[in-house]
């Protein structure tokens, strides 16, 4: 069955494996109420922290509060929820053309974004069928899918409609897989790199007494998410990057999202401390035996000390000893992520354009004309 033949009706959508109903949720009570399911379809399928309810709404009220909803979602037959792709509609222009765009409700605070379904195929093939019908877009993107993203079977059911498609590689996130033993993993990281942690560490405890706190919750959570948050603005962050305490966005984003965690036991943020005082910080959530740091920090006064990478070494042996399968980095392969692991994630952002005129032109200009001017610059720069 050809996806032209699924598309005949887009609100009973039969496909070879599987029957969706479809439909598009706008409205913020309807996204209320979806909570419960919407939870333990993730648990169900990616069962990762970034695709909960909780995570997607927190990010919506703190970054985009008055951007239109556009939620799609899919039942079977009987109403049980099967798959949803969260979505936000957006005016921009591309190369000075106006495009209605319907887009991941992602930015770089994200990590990654995916459609959560089930049935990837059927899934993607009924949403395919309900965006071609309605008028209200010019592109979908749909920003850092990881590699075995179920968000990438729209590129097979857009080429074969004639939708034009492209797709740019974003970022490469490190990750660690975690071993049976600390020993194990100690031997991963060569006797170097091992030797520097140790003097780091003597020359840490030099100044004091060396702690590390494990917070999942309780009554001064708040209280000690803002010394994180201090403690990353007093840093390289606050000089040249985007901080939790310069924009509020971040803030609330953040402050939201750890009391959500730490009502469920996702919440896990661990701090080193120097006398008790904090030193540097990891803010992550657990779920599936994976541990996702969101983010992290250190004192940039006693960077000879390495309270980073000191930091580091504490959580993965307690990952390890809590049973962890995965320690996930996050964010792009920096070069003191790749001191940990060799390994990583390519994300991509997938661009598909509608069959029109507008799709075309824009199209065209993003993903022929401009490599192609790139491409002889570059040449002309050699000769």
């Amino acid at each position: 069955m050809s996806a032209t033949t699924i598309c005949e009706n887009a609100k009973s959508i039969s496909v070879p494996s599987a029957k969706i109903d479809v439909s598009l949720v706008e409205d913020e009570h309807t996204l209320a109420r979806l909570r419960p399911e919407w939870n333990a379809l993730v648990d169900r399928t990616l069962n990762e922290p970034f695709y909960r309810y909780e995570f997607i709404r927190s990010w919506l009220e703190n970054f985009k509060p008055q951007t239109p909803l556009k939620l799609l979602i899919g039942r079977e037959p009987g109403g049980r929820l099967v798959a949803l792709l969260p979505l936000i509609e957006e005016r921009v222009r591309m190369f000075g053309v106006p495009i209605r765009q319907w887009t991941s409700p992602t930015n770089v605070q994200s990590a990654r974004f995916d459609l959560v379904a089930e049935d990837k195929t059927a899934a993607a093939n009924a949403f395919f069928c309900l965006l071609r019908k309605l008028d209200g877009w010019d592109l979908l993107c749909l920003m850092d899918i990881p590699p075995t993203g179920a968000a990438l079977e729209f590129q097979t059911i857009a080429r074969n409609n004639g939708f034009p498609l492209g797709l740019y590689e974003a970022q490469r996130s490190v990750y660690v897989s975690l071993p049976s033993s600390v020993e194990d993993l100690q031997a991963t990281l060569g006797a170097k790199f091992r030797g520097n942690l140790r003097r780091r560490r003597r020359m840490l405890e030099a100044r004091g007494e060396v702690s590390v706190e494990h917070i999942t919750g309780g009554p001064d959570l708040q209280k000690r998410l803002e010394e994180c948050f201090a403690m990353e603005q007093s840093g390289w962050k606050g000089q040249h990057g985007e901080p939790a305490n310069g924009d509020p966005r971040i803030h609330g984003f953040y402050s939201a999202l750890a009391r959500h965690a730490a009502r469920t036991g996702a919440l896990s943020l661990y701090r080193l401390l120097l006398d008790g005082r904090p030193v540097a910080f990891h803010y992550g959530l657990i779920q599936n035996g994976t541990y996702s740091l969101l983010m992290t920090s250190y004192d940039e006064s006693l960077r000879d000390c390495g309270p980073g990478h000191l930091l580091v070494a504490e959580v993965l042996e307690r990952c390890i000893e809590s049973g962890h399968r995965e320690f996930d980095f996050l964010g792009c392969d920096l070069e003191w992520k790749r001191a940990w692991s060799q390994t990583s994630r390519q994300h991509v952002w997938l661009f598909m354009f509608r069959n029109s005129l507008r799709g075309y032109v824009v199209h065209n200009l993003k993903f022929k004309l401009t490599p192609t001017a790139k491409r002889l610059m570059a040449y002309w720069k050699k000769v």
